[in-house]
């Protein structure tokens, strides 16, 4: 059984696909023999993946992103680059420095970010962040269907390791989705294009994906062999997205 069936076959209620990414976040369900990507409270397909505090409320993506010039050090992005990750990695070290908001070791090796909530200090894992963006999706896909959504696939990168990935399903489990499958991002774009599709009678075949996003830039590798997808290879730039992009 291919990928793609056994996706749809999962449950009997919708699934929604959820791709959380580090700077904007969508999500989509499949209907009448398509995938369709749902449109924000905005009216916008992609939602920005922002977190914010105020005195008052907890904002997520467009409202929060909008206010992050007035309130940075309690406004969270890129809590992609933070989740399954030690306090300790060199990366979360390099990352720290840049951002508004702070990133503090939580006592037991794992990073906690610090804001300022309804006037008092909180604390939070990056995956209680990313789960607030993924209730968002959550929100916005009952929103469309009309009933209530429980089940859902979510995309990571392909260099992820078990940590990461892990990380990612507890945040879909605090967002209270049942995560049915972690799904590498460059597979799911070659659903996406319906390559898996292709005719198997002409054997194994090597595809290219390549992936510009809005904080991260990705080449992968798969393989494709009777409608089953394999990443033989990933490398990338993790700040080489559309910010940078546009600075040139």
């Amino acid at each position: 059984m291919n990928l793609r069936r056994n996706l749809i076959e999962m449950g009997k209620t919708p699934a929604i696909g959820i791709d959380l990414g580090t700077t904007y976040s969508c999500v989509g369900v499949w209907q009448n023999g398509r995938v369709e990507i749902i449109a924000n409270d905005q009216g916008n397909r992609t939602t920005p993946s922002y977190v914010a505090y105020t005195a008052e409320d907890r904002l997520i993506g467009d409202a929060a992103k909008g206010q992050a010039a007035a309130n940075p050090s309690n406004t969270v992005f890129d809590a992609k680059r933070l989740i399954g990750r030690k306090f300790s990695d060199p990366i979360v070290t390099a990352e720290r420095k840049l951002w508004p908001f702070k990133v503090l070791d939580g006592g037991d090796g794992k990073p906690k970010i610090e804001v300022e909530w309804k006037g008092e200090k909180h604390q939070f894992l990056p995956e209680e962040v990313s789960a607030a963006v993924l209730q968002k999706m959550k929100a916005t896909a009952e929103g469309f269907l009309g009933q209530p959504v429980k089940e859902a696939v979510i995309t990571v990168p392909a260099y992820f390791n078990d940590s990461q990935r892990q990380a990612t399903k507890d945040a879909g489990a605090i967002a209270g989705l049942n995560v049915l499958r972690i799904i590498n991002e460059p597979t799911a774009a070659a659903l996406a294009y319906g390559l898996d599709r292709m005719g198997s009678s002409k054997g194994e075949k090597n595809v290219l994906i390549f992936d510009c996003g809005g904080g991260t830039h990705d080449l992968s590798v798969l393989t494709l062999d009777d409608g089953v997808f394999e990443v033989k290879s990933t490398a990338g730039d993790t700040h080489l997205g559309k910010p940078l992009v546009s600075a040139y």
